[in-house]
């Protein structure tokens, strides 16, 4: 009842037929990702976590009322089986009343007897009460393990086949919610928490924060995602006159942390305000975890200078201050390269000293740039008045721990201070706290000090001290110097570690480790090894991510093989726990234009488009490079009209039609590449655009390599002087471009000693027979 799917089958190269049976695969994941649609709409009074589950009304009394659920789920499920059909062979248990049964599961359920209460449930030929299907799958979902989450999901698979979906109440719904996004299922999750309210139920704050904090520290368009989820929650419960009603669901400090955290991961001032503002509201009064993210939004948005009057702010409040406060600001000033105010910070602790405060006020360090001034002046109005105040002293000492000085550890490895980072490691070995020695972290982070220096052997050593002083080397550890050797293109050392790493420290690799040697087999094209690793990490049942994906796309793209990289490509899209984003497009297009196949490669452009996406300069880069190889400068023409659209909209501030792709800035090298190919097409007007464009932006143009281009080609291009006047006068506006291009670059013209531009000033300006 408990066996696993199969493993998916290998990724091979064979004919694309067997791309979808291999897509297919790759979403047999343990807890599937399901669509929901068309939920039932409640009249009834609104459910909310309690003690004991309860039905939100009886299934007889509002089946008028509801119209039910449908859900959808992809493939990779437990067999029907497995999930609820009862046997048949066993006809003495088919006899048992349904009232005896329920009674039965309900009492092994009170009991937290939940494997025998799944056992029963399973035998049960007949649906179960709405009591004993929220309290089982709250139960299950409480297990939080993969099997619990199977099977709570299939509980719901069953009721939506059965539409008695409207049985299960909002706290089991809530729990469910809560156990997928603890395992990483935060689009399932995020589903059931919207799923619940277009169903009526409001889920309670704790289960519907949970998801918005998961989200928010999530990547791609999770912090977005997490703001729209909480918006969506708070309107909600902003319908309901009585706030008694929607007590239990009403935003307090945590769900706001969690949303300010996406605000701050976002670097979005100004919803981080409106957010703050609105927090008394909810009476929910900020705590010192509200300011520590704001510690992070000044981090992420540059001001370093505010950093000290986020701690003062916390002290004038009178909010309990806890270490990893000054934690988190030792991190923000070594995020900023301030170690000098981070060592300072640290020794202060050190000696015993309270006027942390006034030390960091007399760093004096200036703001990088004036990122929501306006903001922050609301949000720390004691930054306006400093001059006025003291600084204020610490309430109590707080000792550095370990974490701290590891941060500073991290500083020193940052910048490259190898040995200041070793010495640290010495000290703190020495310390008489305890709560100041080295840890896994520590010496992992030595390690990576010695690994990024190049120093594989001493990171080595590093690893054998660890072992030997009984610290145990974790997966971070391995997968750093995975990486080491994988970076000095040593691949057969990184499979030795690797199969050390299982065999003798009994840590078996993830996804992150695979995703290494897969990068790693890349620096030494060596495509077929990345396929290799990429398919013994799913054989082994672990989820590929995108970067799994676009590493294998990038394997085949470089190594000439796009169909290849076409059918990955293909599998990542129908894979539901993973989003194709435009890096993944880019690498599509890449993997065509290395060949010149401009016209495949402008057909993922399109697809790219009709996605949501915009190209953006990786994009047009790779396009020009196809361009340039395939010999179609027609195709450069047509490439460089739409960059200068884009580029001039940046310029201009111009974007009033959101459907318009946004304003673009181009690169070195896509100018680069389009002006070549220009030159080299005798294109000299739009070369002098895209010269233009690039002094523009602080480009310096290679006006060496254009010079060399136009000698070779072109120096005996408007030479003859026996072509027919209607020849003539075709090359007339040619000539002129030619001409005011070899005033840039300084070869002979005919515009030296008066000022040249491209516009006509006389028909007969120029003679046919002009050098």
């Amino acid at each position: 009842m408990n066996a696993k799917p199969p493993p998916p089958s290998p990724l091979t190269p064979p004919s694309p037929s067997s791309s979808r049976s291999s897509s297919s695969s790759l979403t047999s994941n343990p807890f599937p990702l399901a669509h929901w649609a068309s939920p039932p709409t409640f009249s009834s009074a609104i459910t909310t976590s309690s003690t004991t589950t309860t039905t939100t009304s009886s299934s007889s009394s509002s089946s008028n009322h509801i119209r039910h659920f449908r859900v959808h789920v992809t493939a990779g499920q437990a067999k029907p089986s497995d999930l609820f059909l009862a046997s048949s062979s066993s006809s003495s248990a088919a006899a048992e009343p349904a009232a005896s049964r329920d009674q039965r599961l309900l009492l092994l359920l009170r009991q937290r007897k939940t494997e025998e209460a799944w056992v029963a449930y399973t035998e049960c030929p007949h649906l179960p009460s709405s009591t004993c299907l929220s309290r089982l799958v709250a139960q299950l979902s409480y297990q939080n393990s993969n099997a619990g989450l199977t099977r709570a999901q299939s509980i719901i698979t069953r009721l939506r086949r059965e539409r008695q979906l409207h049985r299960l109440d909002a706290n089991s719904l809530g729990l469910l919610a809560v156990a997928a996004a603890k395992a990483g299922h935060t689009r399932y999750a995020t589903s059931l928490v919207k799923s619940m309210l277009r169903s009526g139920y409001l889920p309670h704050v704790k289960s519907w924060s949970a998801v918005v904090s998961r989200l928010a520290n999530s990547g791609d368009d999770g912090p977005v995602e997490a703001l729209k989820l909480f918006r969506s929650v708070t309107r909600r419960v902003r319908q309901f006159p009585d706030p008694e009603l929607v007590d239990n669901s009403r935003p307090d400090t945590g769900a706001y942390n969690a949303a300010l955290n996406a605000c701050a991961n976002l670097g979005d001032t100004k919803k981080f305000l409106q957010l703050f503002d609105e927090m008394s509201e909810y009476r929910a009064e900020p705590d010192v975890l509200t300011y520590n993210v704001m510690i992070k939004l000044c981090a992420r948005v540059g001001r370093k200078d505010l950093l000290v009057f986020v701690l003062e702010r916390i002290l004038e409040k009178e909010i309990p201050l806890c270490m990893t406060t000054l934690q988190s600001l030792v991190a923000a000033y070594v995020g900023f390269d301030e170690l000098e105010t981070a060592e300072k910070m640290v020794q202060a602790m050190r000696e015993g000293r309270k006027d942390l405060c006034k030390i960091l006020r007399d760093s004096k360090l200036e703001h990088s740039s004036r990122n929501g001034q306006e903001v922050f002046e609301k949000l720390l109005p004691n930054s306006v008045t400093t001059s006025d105040s003291e600084p204020p002293l610490l309430p109590k000492l707080f000792v550095p721990n370990t974490r701290m000085y590891t941060t500073l550890m991290k500083g020193y490895m940052k910048v490259g201070r190898v040995m200041d980072t070793v010495r640290m490691l010495e000290a703190m070995r020495h310390q008489e706290d305890t709560a100041s020695h080295p840890d896994h972290v520590t010496y992992t982070t030595v390690v990576s000090a010695f690994v990024n220096s190049g120093s594989m052997d001493r990171a080595r050593q590093v690893l054998a001290e660890m072992v030997r002083i009984s610290v145990p080397a974790n997966r971070i550890t391995y997968n750093i110097l995975l990486k080491g050797y994988c970076k000095q293109l040593q691949i057969d050392k990184a499979k030795e570690l690797l199969e050390d790493m299982i065999k003798d420290a009994g840590i078996e690799p993830d996804v992150v480790s695979y995703n290494i040697l897969i990068d790693g087999c890349i620096l030494v094209d060596d495509s077929a090894g990345a396929l290799a690793f990429f398919n013994e990490m799913r054989s082994k049942g672990i989820a590929p991510t995108k970067i799994s994906y676009t590493t294998l796309m990038k394997a085949f793209a470089l190594s000439g093989q796009p169909k290849l990289a076409h059918k990955v490509f293909d599998e990542m899209l129908n894979d539901p726990r993973v989003k194709a984003d435009i890096i993944a497009w880019n690498m599509l297009v890449e993997g065509y234009c290395r060949l010149g196949l401009v016209e495949e490669a402008k057909k993922i452009i399109e697809r790219i488009k009709e996605n949501g996406f915009y190209p953006n300069v990786a994009t047009y880069g790779s396009l020009a490079n196809g361009i340039a190889l395939a010999r179609k400068p027609g195709e450069a023409l047509l490439l460089w009209n739409e960059v200068k659209e884009r580029f001039d909209a940046k310029n201009n501030g111009e974007n009033p039609d959101p459907s318009s792709p946004p304003p673009l800035k181009p690169d070195e090298g896509l100018l680069d590449t389009l002006a070549d190919i220009c030159v080299r097409a005798a294109f000299f007007k739009k070369a002098l655009e895209i010269v233009a464009c690039m002094e523009e932006n602080g480009i310096p143009p290679n006006k060496t390599k254009y010079t060399r281009i136009y000698v070779e080609m072109h120096s005996r291009m408007f030479t003859s002087k026996h072509a027919s006047q209607a020849r003539q006068d075709r090359r007339r506006e040619r000539k002129r471009a030619a001409e005011a291009f070899k005033f840039w670059l300084g070869l002979p013209n005919s515009y030296y000693g008066s000022e040249w531009r491209l516009e006509p000033i006389d028909g007969n300006e120029y003679s046919s027979d002009s050098a």
